[in-house]
C-alpha cells in the first residue's frame, strides 16, 4: 500500500496558490499541516488516526514531495527552501507567516462542507504555530502546536516570540472560548520553555500544555534530540508518553468539534 492511497486528492487555489490537498475520513473537518520536510510517511500516519478518531482530515502539501521517505537530502533541501521563502517568517519575530491565509481559507472551505460547530487545525515544527495564527478566524476552534518552532530560537526575543503579529495575537486573545493545545519534548532545543511560558502568560489557563520529558535518564528512554511529537519521534505503545499525548489531543478534537 501506498503512503498517499486511499486518500482524495485535489489542488486547493487561493491568493493564485495553488497546492494538492489529500483528504480522507468522515466527521467534523481537522487541517493537519507537516513538519519538515514533506507531507512524509510519519504526518500521514498521524493523520489516518486522526481519521479512524471520526474526523475528516485535510493535509495540504505546503513544500517537499508528498508521501516522500524522510531522508537527510531531504531535510535539508526542504530547510533550505523554507527558509528562504516568503510565505514562512521563519526568522522574523512579531510576524505572521503570510502561508496562514491559504490555510485559513482552506479551513473555511472545508468548514462548510464538512460542517459542525468548527474546525480543527494541527501544526508540526515550521508550521506548528500555524494552528495559532489560523484563530484568527472564528471558524478554527481547536488549535494543536505541536512542535512549535517558528521564529527560529536564535535570541532571546526569537524564543519567546510566538510566530504571529501584534495584531493577531491581541484578536486571538479576544477569543475567550477557545483553549489551544501545545506539545513538546522538554528539552528540544527549537521549541524552548520561553516560547510555553509566554503562551501561557498570554493566554492564561487557556493554554494546554503537553510537556514530553526527554532529559537524560528520563524513564522512557526518550532521547534528548526528539522533536517530532506526534510523527517521527511518536512510539506507539499503550502507556508511552506520545502515545498519550496523540490520545490528548484526539480527546481535545472530539471535545471541540462534535456538537452536543
Amino acid at each position: 500500500m501506498g503512503v498517499l492511497d486511499g486518500l482524495a486528492r485535489h489542488e486547493a487555489t487561493y491568493g493564485g496558490i495553488t497546492r494538492p490537498v489529500f483528504r480522507g475520513g468522515r466527521g467534523p473537518a481537522v487541517i493537519v499541516m507537516h513538519e519538515i520536510p514533506n507531507l512524509h510517511p510519519g504526518v500521514v500516519a498521524f493523520g489516518r488516526r486522526v481519521m479512524a478518531a471520526g474526523f475528516t482530515v485535510f493535509m495540504p502539501s505546503l513544500f517537499g514531495d508528498p508521501g516522500a521517505a524522510v531522508s537527510v537530502r531531504t531535510n535539508l533541501r526542504s530547510m533550505l527552501r523554507a527558509c528562504v521563502a516568503s510565505e514562512f517568517a521563519t526568522w522574523a519575530t512579531q510576524k505572521t507567516s503570510p502561508a496562514t491565509s491559504w490555510l485559513r481559507a482552506l479551513a473555511r472551505d472545508a468548514h462548510a462542507e464538512c460542517g459542525g460547530p468548527g474546525v480543527g487545525a494541527l501544526g508540526m515544527c515550521l508550521t506548528g504555530g500555524f494552528a495559532l495564527a489560523m484563530m484568527v478566524d472564528d471558524v478554527v476552534i481547536a488549535p494543536v502546536l505541536s512542535q512549535p518552532s517558528v521564529p527560529f530560537p536564535i535570541t532571546s526575543a526569537h524564543r519567546r516570540d510566538l510566530g504571529i503579529s501584534d495584531a493577531d495575537l491581541a484578536t486571538i486573545k479576544r477569543r475567550e472560548d477557545v483553549c489551544v493545545m501545545g506539545l513538546r519534548f522538554t528539552k528540544d532545543v527549537l521549541v524552548p520553555d520561553a516560547r510555553f511560558q509566554r503562551l501561557r502568560e498570554e493566554l492564561g489557563d487557556r493554554f494546554i500544555a503537553i510537556e514530553i520529558d526527554s532529559s537524560r535518564g528520563n524513564p522512557h528512554g526518550i532521547p534528548r534530540f526528539a522533536h517530532s511529537v506526534l510523527a517521527f519521534d511518536y512510539v506507539d505503545t499503550p502507556g508511552h508518553p506520545t502515545r498519550i499525548a496523540l490520545d490528548r489531543v484526539l480527546e481535545f478534537f472530539a471535545s471541540r468539534l462534535r456538537a452536543s
